[in-house]
C-alpha cells in the first residue's frame, strides 16, 4: 500500500497485479493471440525484415514509376519514348538528395513521426497539419494505387479477370490488413522472402536484358505491343511536356519517407538500423528504376491499361511468356500488393502521434492485442477500399491523386529540418536544449546539414509545384482540396478536445462544495414479475420518492399490470401513461421531460429499468432492451441518471417467469 499525504485527509493506493489471461477465441484465430505489454521490445525488427516492411512501398514503385512517364510521352508519339532514359536520371538524383536529407531526419529524431514531427517542432502546429494531413492522403493512396497496380499485373496475364479487378482488389487489402492486424514482427518475417524474391527477380531480368542487349546482342524489342493510346492536344516534345513526364515519374521517390515515421520498430540501435535500411532501399530502387527505364526504351514498350511495361519488358527479356516471366510478373504483383504494407506500418503509427496530441479522434492511440493500432488499420483498410471502387482500380486514374501530399510532406520535413539545424547552430558547444520530439545538441557541422535539407526542401518543392501544375487537370485538384478540408477537420477535433478538457480540468477547481443530492426515482414497468419486485427494491433503497410508470398499449394487458401492482408493488404510486397510438418509448420520454421541468434544485432524477439478460446470445434477441433505448435518448440531458437493474432467470426457467 502506497500512502499520498495531502493537506487534508491520507488517500490509500492500491497496486495489485492481475493473472487474467485474454481468451482464446475465433479473432485468435485469425489475428493470432494477444501479447502482453511487456513483449512490445520483442515485436521490434532488423534491418532485414525491415526492408521488406518499410521498403516494398518504394521498391514496388519501380512496377508503374516508368510506365507513367510513358504514359505522359506517348502524347507526342514513340519518338519521345527515347527521353525516358534522362529522366529517369533527373529523378535518382532527386531520390539521392531526399534519401540524404531523411538520413539525417533518422538520427535527429530517433523516436520518429517524420515530417509530422519534424514540423510540429521547428514551423508550428499548422504545417504539421499539413504534413500530417499529406502524409495520411498519401498513405491511402498507396494503398490504393498499389493493390490496383498489383491486380493489373495479374489482369495482363490473364486478360479474362479483366472485369473481376475491383472485388480481386478489395479481398488483397482485406488480406494485408489481416496480415498487419497480426503485428509488426509477423507480417514483416511474413513478407521479407516475396519481397527478397522480386528484387533478386527484378535483377535477374534487368541483368539479362542489359546482357543480350550489350553482349550477345539478341534483345530485339516487343513482340506485339499493344496499341498506343495517344492523348490528344499535344503533338510535339515541349518542357511541359517533359515537366508533366517528370513529375509523373517522381512516383518512385513515395515511400521513401517511410523508414523515418516507423524508427520505433527497428530494434536497437534504432536510428543506426533504420538509417542502414534507407541507404539499402534508395540503392536498390534507384539501381531497377534506371535499368528498367533504359530497356524500355530500347525494347519499345508501349504504355497501356492492357499490358503494363514490365509485362513487356519480361516477356521480350525472357523470350515468351514462359516460366521466368510468369514468376517474374508473380512477383511483381506480391511486391505491389506488399507495396500497401508499408502504408498498413505507417498510417496507423502516424494517425496515433496526430491522435495523441489531439487532432484526429483518442481511439486511434489505442494498441490492440498484438501491440499494433488495429483501428487505425482497419480504419485505412476500409478507406482504401472505397477509393478503388469508386476509381475503378484504375492505376492510370489514381496516379495523379498520388505524389502531392508526399512531395508537400518532403518539402515541410526538409524545411523543418534546416530551421533545426540554424537553431543548433545558435547553441554553444556543449549546451542542450529539450523540444517535444528530439534533443537539440550543438555540432560542428550544423552550417552543411542545413544547407543539404534546405536544398532538399527547395528541390520537393519545385517538384510538388510541378506536379500540382501539370496534374492539376487530371484530379490532383482533388488533394489539394482534400488536404485543406483535413486541416479543417483536425483543428475542429483539437478544439472540441480542448474545451472538454478546460470544462473537466480540476485546476482551479478548489474544494467540492458540501451539498445534499436528491434523488426522484421513475421506474418503468412493462410487467409486474420477480425482475420488477428486485428493482423495485433497488429502486426504494435509493429514495422515498418512487413512481413506477406503466405505458398503457393493450387494455387486457394493462388490468393485468394494475391488479398484479395492487398486491406487489409495496405501496408505490403507479402511473398509467395511456397511448392510443400503441407507441412505448414517446409517451414514457414526454412524461420524463414533464418531470425533469418541474424538478426542484439540486434533484436528481434517476431512471431506474429492469433488464432481463440472458445467458444465451440467441434468445438475447428476443428481448427488447429498454434501458439502452431510453439511456441513448436521456443521456444528453443534464440531471438524469438512467440506471439498469439486471435479472437473471435460467434457461428453463424463463416459460415460468417471463
Amino acid at each position: 500500500m502506497i500512502k499520498h499525504e495531502d493537506h487534508s485527509q491520507t488517500t490509500s493506493i492500491i497496486e495489485r497485479a492481475t493473472d487474467y489471461k485474454p481468451p482464446h477465441t475465433w479473432r485468435s484465430w485469425f489475428i493470432g493471440r494477444p501479447l502482453s505489454t511487456a513483449d512490445a521490445s520483442h515485436q521490434t525488427i532488423g534491418k532485414r525484415v525491415g526492408l521488406a516492411v518499410f521498403a516494398s512501398d518504394a521498391l514496388s514503385s519501380t512496377a508503374y514509376a516508368t510506365q507513367e512517364i510513358l504514359v505522359i510521352l506517348a502524347a507526342a508519339g514513340t519518338m519521345a519514348f527515347g527521353i525516358v532514359f534522362p529522366i529517369s536520371i533527373a529523378i535518382v538524383v532527386l531520390l539521392a538528395i531526399v534519401t540524404i536529407s531523411y538520413e539525417q531526419t533518422i538520427h535527429a529524431y530517433p523516436d520518429g513521426g517524420g515530417a509530422y514531427i519534424v514540423a510540429r517542432d521547428n514551423l508550428g502546429a499548422f504545417p504539421a497539419l499539413i504534413a500530417g494531413a499529406a502524409l495520411l492522403t498519401d498513405y491511402i493512396l498507396t494503398v490504393s494505387v498499389s493493390i490496383a497496380s498489383g491486380v493489373a499485373q495479374i489482369v495482363s496475364a490473364f486478360p479474362a479477370l479483366y472485369a473481376y479487378r475491383v472485388v480481386l482488389a478489395v479481398i488483397f487489402i482485406m488480406f494485408v490488413m489481416m496480415m498487419n492486424l497480426r503485428g509488426v514482427k509477423e507480417s514483416g518475417t511474413a513478407f521479407a522472402i516475396p519481397t527478397y524474391f522480386f528484387v533478386v527477380l527484378m535483377f535477374l531480368a534487368v541483368g539479362t536484358g542489359l546482357f543480350r542487349l550489350f553482349v550477345t546482342n539478341t534483345l530485339g524489342t516487343v513482340v506485339d505491343p499493344p496499341e498506343l493510346e495517344m492523348l490528344h492536344g499535344i503533338s510535339k516534345i515541349t518542357p511541359f511536356l517533359i515537366l508533366h513526364a517528370f513529375a509523373s515519374g517522381t512516383t518512385a521517390l513515395t515511400g521513401v519517407e517511410a523508414i523515418s515515421n516507423g524508427i520505433t520498430a527497428f530494434k536497437e540501435p534504432r536510428s543506426k538500423n533504420a538509417g542502414v535500411t534507407l541507404i539499402w532501399m534508395s540503392l536498390i530502387l534507384g539501381a531497377l528504376f534506371l535499368g528498367i527505364s533504359y530497356l524500355a526504351k530500347e525494347i519499345g514498350a508501349i504504355p497501356s491499361e492492357s499490358e503494363t511495361v514490365i509485362s513487356q519488358l519480361a516477356r521480350t527479356i525472357f523470350a515468351g511468356r514462359g516460366t521466368l516471366y510468369l514468376m517474374l510478373i508473380g512477383a511483381t504483383t506480391v511486391i505491389l500488393i506488399m507495396a500497401a504494407n508499408t502504408a498498413f506500418a505507417d498510417f496507423p503509427r502516424l494517425s496515433a502521434l496526430v491522435a495523441k496530441d489531439g487532432f484526429l479522434p483518442r481511439q486511434l492511440t489505442y494498441r490492440g492485442s498484438r501491440l499494433v493500432y488495429s483501428r487505425g488499420i482497419v480504419a485505412l483498410a476500409v478507406i482504401a477500399s472505397i477509393i478503388l471502387i469508386i476509381f475503378q482500380a484504375s492505376v492510370t486514374r489514381l496516379i495523379p491523386l498520388y505524389a502531392i501530399g508526399v512531395f508537400l510532406s518532403f518539402t515541410l520535413s526538409q524545411g523543418g529540418m534546416a530551421l533545426r539545424w540554424w537553431k543548433i547552430g545558435k547553441l554553444k558547444p556543449g549546451e542542450e536544449k529539450v523540444e517535444r520530439g528530439s534533443t537539440l545538441r550543438f555540432v560542428k557541422d550544423w552550417s552543411l546539414k542545413m544547407v543539404i535539407n534546405g536544398f532538399g526542401a527547395i528541390c520537393t518543392l519545385i517538384v510538388m509545384l510541378v506536379f500540382a501544375a501539370t496534374k492539376f487537370h487530371d484530379g490532383a485538384w482533388v488533394v489539394l482540396i482534400l488536404i485543406p478540408v483535413m486541416v479543417a477537420i483536425f483543428w475542429f477535433i483539437h478544439r472540441h478536445y480542448n474545451n472538454l478538457a478546460k470544462k473537466l480540468s480540476l485546476d482551479n477547481f478548489g474544494v467540492i462544495a458540501p451539498h445534499t443530492i436528491r434523488h426522484r426515482v421513475i421506474m418503468p414497468v412493462s410487467g409486474v414479475h420477480q425482475g420488477t419486485l428486485a428493482a423495485l427494491r433497488y429502486a426504494r433503497a435509493l429514495s422515498d420518492d418512487v413512481t413506477a410508470v406503466h405505458v398503457t398499449i393493450e387494455p387486457a394487458d394493462a388490468e393485468k399490470v394494475r391488479q398484479k401492482w395492487e398486491r406487489w408493488g409495496e405501496g408505490v404510486r403507479l402511473v398509467m401513461l395511456d397511448s392510443p397510438y400503441r407507441l412505448f418509448l414517446e409517451p414514457l420520454l414526454g412524461y420524463i421531460a414533464d418531470i425533469a421541468q418541474k424538478r426542484q434544485p439540486g434533484e436528481t432524477l434517476t431512471i431506474v429499468v429492469p433488464e432481463f439478460v440472458s445467458d444465451n446470445r440467441l434468445t438475447a434477441a428476443l428481448h427488447t432492451n429498454t434501458a439502452d433505448l431510453l439511456r441513448s435518448q436521456l443521456k444528453r440531458q443534464h440531471g438524469i441518471v438512467i440506471i439498469n437493474v439486471p435479472y437473471h432467470v435460467h434457461e428453463h426457467e424463463e416459460d415460468d417467469k417471463h
